[in-house]
């Protein structure tokens, strides 16, 4: 009697002790709120948790709510966790002091299917094989020297540009076209040796594909559910564009590798150094696509690469390379369009150094001070992606928060380049605020990141930087620009696009008037 009862009494002890923990962990697993403090944030609803608080314009959105539940917010988008950083002090604890907890990347259908199962850059998990890319891209693709070495396909671009408004003078032009045009015509040639044939239908693919990226389809938003990804409409329209891309990039590889056999093949029998030409670049030398099948042949990489990883990062070259300058440079004419006092002072400053010359050259850029301004306040005001993406990588807190492993992370620099507390009129646009202060956007100032900061930063900047300015300078020095009639400067639409880029809603319809300059000295 006595070891039946211990032995029973044993048992409902193991069995109630497996019970606790098995309760325990549950709720450990699925309401880690009611154990650990999040960050603040609005009353949610059932199953969309705070979608309805959210427009196609969400940086916007969370600067309101920031307001209310201030610089550190938990909100529920879907069945995700997503964390709101708005204050430089905080997203420097996140980006700078436990950047590797926060250098994931949370990605969605479309940048699965159009990067390629996210083996790119700017979507890729954090990992061996990222950090291998990276590395491959700073040091091969996006160096000062290469970066450099595409200096007259920019100027040849730009000066096809001049003269394409020129043949318009005085008439309305949709100058955000035409710039559209021109940068994606450079990011083509140096990517590509040349202007590929299917370029507009590239810039159409990635167009779409960067507007759908931003996350907020249904399947992105419940990614348990398996019923919504198999029956998305999206999806059937996201595999039709990677099919596309499939044919345009490997066409472009292709063509490559039999060049480059065929260089090889000529190039047997010569002496050392004696090569002509080592790539499909315009001047003989190396464009992207040879870079990467280069250093696929090389053998020397620890995590081998194929031709879909080549094409992930070329995609990221061409999306982001032809987007953010191109955005960029259009904000800028647009608002100094609206400031005629800084847009006087800009001309001024470019006609006066350059006057008597035919070409600006990348190399007297240098000298253009209050251009170099003007492209900083461009970049506050208009920051090229507003919601600097991040994924935490395991649970952490952050200023005595819990912020749980997976959660979706936005850095809302759009905000924080608009914060009364660390800018004065911050909705005035007036480059001489960067005068003297020492701020500049490489990462190291938190209420300014206009590429980023961390592990995580755009390794594109010089090249993105590169594409501004010369057009830019160009624009300034050849024309004076006003609005169609009837149209007044202070009704210009200034929203953004949806997205993961803030590319101006509406196009810029402009008149040029040809200056003309004094060339007889």
């Amino acid at each position: 009697m006595d070891l039946y009862f211990h032995f029973n009494f044993t048992a409902l002890t193991l069995i109630l002790s497996l019970v606790f923990l098995f309760i325990t962990k549950w709720k450990k697993s699925q309401t880690p709120s009611k154990l650990r403090k999040l960050p603040p944030g609005p009353k949610q609803l059932p199953i969309i948790g705070h979608l309805h608080l959210l427009s196609l314009l969400p940086h916007r959105d969370f600067k309101e709510l920031a307001k209310k539940y201030g610089p550190l917010m938990h909100l529920k988008l879907g069945e995700n966790s997503a964390i709101v950083i708005s204050s430089p002090e905080i997203a420097k604890e996140a980006l700078r002091t436990q950047d590797p907890t926060f250098a994931a990347r949370s990605g969605t259908m479309s940048t699965e299917i159009l990067w390629y199962d996210h083996t790119d850059m700017a979507f890729s998990p954090y990992n061996d094989y990222w950090r291998q890319m990276r590395k491959i891209c700073v040091l091969e693709l996006l160096s000062s020297k290469q970066v450099k070495s595409f200096a007259s396909i920019r100027s040849d671009e730009v000066l096809k540009l001049i003269k394409s408004i020129k043949s318009s003078a005085g008439k309305p032009i949709n100058l955000t076209e035409k710039i559209f045009s021109s940068t994606s015509s450079i990011t083509a040639r140096a990517a590509f040796g040349k202007i590929c044939k299917d370029k507009d239908t590239l810039v159409k693919l990635f167009q779409q594909g960067v507007t759908l990226a931003a996350g907020f389809e249904l399947a992105d938003l419940f990614p348990s559910s398996k019923i919504l990804r198999l029956f998305s409409s999206s999806k059937v329209k996201l595999w039709a564009m990677r099919r596309k891309l499939d044919s345009i990039l490997d066409e472009i590889i292709d063509e490559h590798k039999e060049n480059l056999a065929r260089m090889s093949k000529d190039d047997k029998g010569l002496d050392q150094g004696e090569s002509t030409r080592r790539g499909n670049g315009e001047s003989g030398n190396e464009d992207l696509v040879d870079v990467f099948l280069r250093v696929k042949e090389s053998g020397e990489l620890d995590i081998p690469i194929n031709y879909d990883n080549i094409k992930a990062v070329l995609s990221d070259m061409f999306s982001a390379g032809t987007d953010t300058s191109s955005s960029t440079i259009d904000w800028a004419m647009a608002e100094l369009i609206r400031n005629p006092d800084v847009m006087a002072k800009a001309q001024a400053e470019v006609r006066e150094i350059f006057k008597g010359r035919h070409v600006i050259e990348e190399t007297d850029l240098q000298k253009l001070k209050y251009l170099k301004l003007v492209i900083k306040e461009t970049l506050r005001m208009h920051t090229p992606v507003p919601l600097l993406p991040r994924a935490s990588r395991k649970d952490c807190e952050i200023n005595g928060y819990f912020i749980p492993a997976n959660a979706k992370v936005f850095v809302n620099a759009w905000e924080m380049c608009r914060d009364p507390k660390y800018w004065t009129n911050p909705e005035s646009f007036a480059p001489e605020r960067f005068e003297n202060n020492g701020m500049d956007f490489t990462g190291n100032h938190f209420e300014y990141l206009p590429f980023g900061s961390g592990r995580r930063m755009c390794p594109g900047m010089t090249f993105g930087i590169a594409g501004v300015e010369l057009p830019l300078a160009q624009l300034l020095y050849n024309f004076d620009w006003n609005l169609p009639e009837g149209i007044h400067r202070d009704n210009l639409d200034m929203t953004e696009n949806s997205g993961i880029t803030a590319s101006r809603k509406e196009d810029l319809f402009v008149v040029a008037t040809p200056l003309i300059h004094d060339f007889s000295y």
